[in-house]
């Protein structure tokens, strides 16, 4: 597909194809604009029927506003494949939340995400689709970016579909694309350490995000299946080493489950663990997701194990909640085409 190329490699396509080589500028251009082929206008005919069937086609399955001003739209891809991607706004700017595969197999009990397994991962044109759909729908453009941050919090786990995503990276972040910064990216794992350490070996230095959601393997393992994997010891070392040759602050996602990791046990535990490190700890009130059992705490609750936390020397915040009532919010995107119901 066209979007999973590079200017360079766009190039090395069109001579290929015994095109000059400037045609590469204008196909990127027109693509990363989604216009369809049709419309790009300085390309001649010849050249689009010759890249027709590298072309990609999409279809918005369904767009949803949030009482709050989130979006949500569900993109029906070339073979059916339904993803979702949720627009955030803030007085700073616009975030994307982008799913990384059609579904996911890690199998954690409070994620609708897991709910059919995973179908397949998304290429890193597929992912950048999303990034510039909401792009074009804001009104911008490459000379004038409306999205100013990239979250891979949607549906999937990023890391394992770590080439894809690592190619949707460097596309992402290209000169000539949308030119997002690394530090303006945020990647959300629920833990595949060997691939943490790939990550910051590679040279990516974006915001490494872990979904902790527990304090000690034992109870962890109740709510992740990648807790019989990889103990929480091993992450904690593969984020020390993404610290070291990054410089980036890690932040640990931890959604408060009533009555499961809530305790003041778990909140001194989780400060042992996590002290003497660069991070942050990203509050979550469990979103509620139909299909599943677990509730979360009141936000007045969740305020009060920030607070703990503070004190006890761990920055923490509680995350604002945008998008619930569209199944929009952290833990609630699938693939399918609906909101809340």
């Amino acid at each position: 597909m066209i979007l999973d190329l590079s200017l360079k490699e766009l190039e090395e396509y069109v001579l290929q194809l015994g095109e000059q080589k400037y045609r590469a500028k204008q196909l990127f251009e027109g693509a990363q604009a989604l216009k369809e082929l049709q419309e790009i206008s300085n390309l001649p005919k010849s050249l689009k029927e010759k890249v027709q069937k590298d072309y990609f086609s999409y279809e918005v399955a369904a767009h949803l506003v949030s009482k709050d001003g989130t979006q949500k739209v569900a993109i029906r891809l070339a073979d059916g494949s339904v993803v979702e991607s949720v627009l955030l706004s803030y007085k700073y700017g616009h975030t994307v939340c982008v799913s990384t595969q059609v579904g996911c197999r890690m199998g954690c009990k409070f994620c609708a995400s897991t709910l059919n397994g995973l179908q397949r991962n998304l290429t890193a044109g597929e992912i950048l689709l999303q990034v510039l759909f909401f792009n074009k729908l804001l009104g911008g453009n490459l000379k004038e970016r409306k999205v100013t941050n990239v979250v891979l919090m949607g549906c999937g786990e990023p890391l394992d579909n770590f080439d894809n995503v690592t190619k949707f990276l460097r596309l992402v972040t290209a000169e000539e694309g949308l030119n997002i910064s690394m530090r303006n990216i945020s990647l959300s794992t629920c833990g595949l350490v060997p691939n943490i350490y790939k990550l910051a070996d590679d040279g990516f230095s974006v915001t490494l995000t872990i979904s902790l959601h527990a304090p000690n393997d034992e109870l962890r393992k109740t709510i992740m299946p990648i807790a019989n994997a990889y103990k929480i010891d091993e992450i904690l070392r593969a984020c020390d080493y993404y610290f070291e040759k990054t410089g980036r602050r890690i932040c640990f996602e931890y959604s408060l489950i009533e009555g499961l990791n809530d305790t003041d046990e778990c909140v001194q535990e989780l400060a042992k663990i996590l002290r003497g490190r660069s991070c942050h700890v990203n509050l979550i009130p469990l979103n509620s997701v139909k299909e599943k059992k677990l509730l979360g705490v009141s936000r007045k609750k969740a305020y009060v194990i920030a607070d703990k936390l503070q004190k006890l020397g761990i920055s923490a915040t509680v995350r604002r909640s945008l998008g619930q009532d569209i199944d929009g919010a952290c833990g609630q995107l699938r693939n399918r085409v609906g909101g809340a119901k």
